[in-house]
């Protein structure tokens, strides 16, 4: 019998890949999102449009059909710049997102709701600490509003897991990178807005880089974090879950890695500008014991998600020039 999945946030950027992977498993999904994806036609069998933010909206968009699954990844939310001039809107917005989402879900008798939480629930850390585990996110000091509301936000879908006997599974995202995803508006993460940077760049020119390029990040290909999810989703793993990678690089090397699948000779300019954390370095033990393991470096993910960002700023000057 197929089974039946519904993607909240499979307008985004992570959602979408989701979709794509359900889709080639045989599931039959519907995606539910505030607005259609921005940058390819949707593979979901249903598309509904809904704002999740509304409880009545979370309730039509699980209206029915009775799902097997249901994935929570929608969120209002961006790269450090956004996170840090939008505290109010992250907090109220995601968990009113977060809360209406898993009470419907409940409602509709879902099995099994898997939650996308971030490692933004942990705090700022130094350069070579021991790695951090699941059970660390407490005591909570995450570094921001962000890392608060999901960290909460992970306790609503604990509890109702354990009220309605619905299987819950969270994982914490490390930062994903990858085609298809915002490349520009303030919105995007560190791997696009450098390679957005480094596109409109010409050869020998200089990019601005926020901080000092000293701060540590590890960054995981869209496909590989896919993969994670489902094995997680798949498992019999109840507790939070870190998905990423443990190849750390700095920004001044991921500007590295950048300009040289680019091609161009790039200079940098260090400026003031929101960085977040220094570094934070992570377990992965508790994914990869369910038999996952990330399986595209941060070369080979750049080389697959510049020519996308490249063309995107092309199509984008060709516009401008046409107008």
């Amino acid at each position: 019998m197929v089974k039946r999945a519904l993607v909240a946030g499979a307008g985004g950027f992570i959602g979408g890949h989701l979709v794509a992977r359900l889709k080639d498993e045989g599931f039959w999904v519907r995606g539910v999102d505030i607005q259609e994806p921005e940058f390819r036609e949707t593979a979901a069998d249903e598309f509904v449009l809904a704002d999740l933010r509304d409880r009545a909206e979370c309730e039509r968009a699980f209206a029915g059909v009775q799902f097997d699954h249901a994935y929570q990844l929608s969120a209002d939310m961006g790269g450090m710049e956004f996170i840090l001039s939008s505290e109010t809107e992250v907090l109220r917005h995601n968990v009113l997102i977060n809360v209406n989402t898993v009470d419907a879900a409940a409602e509709n008798g879902v099995a099994r709701y898997f939650y996308a939480s971030s490692v933004c629930v942990y705090r700022d850390m130094v350069p070579g600490e021991p790695e951090l585990t699941e059970d660390d996110a407490y005591p909570a000091q995450p570094d921001n509003e962000y890392g608060w509301e999901k960290l909460y936000s992970e306790r609503v879908v604990r509890a109702y897991a354990n009220r309605y006997g619905m299987q819950g599974r969270i994982a914490r995202f490390q930062n994903c990178y990858g085609p298809f995803g915002t490349w520009t508006g303030g919105r995007e993460k560190a791997p696009a807005a450098i390679s957005r940077k480094v596109a409109e760049a010409d050869d020998g020119g200089t990019i601005d880089v926020f901080g000092d390029g000293t701060a540590i990040r590890s960054f995981i290909y869209v496909a590989d974090l896919v993969a994670g999810v489902r094995a997680l989703m798949e498992s019999d793993c109840a507790e939070p879950a870190n998905i990423g990678t443990t190849e750390y690089i700095s920004v001044d090397d991921l500007v590295a890695v950048v300009t040289a699948v680019s091609g161009k000779d790039i200079h940098v300019r260090h400026i003031d500008g929101p960085v977040g954390v220094q570094s934070r370095n992570f377990s992965n033990a508790r994914i990869e014991s369910l038999g996952f393991k990330p399986q595209v470096g941060i070369a080979e993910g750049i080389a697959k998600t510049y020519p996308w960002i490249e063309e995107q700023v092309r199509a984008r000057s060709a516009s401008a020039r046409d107008r």
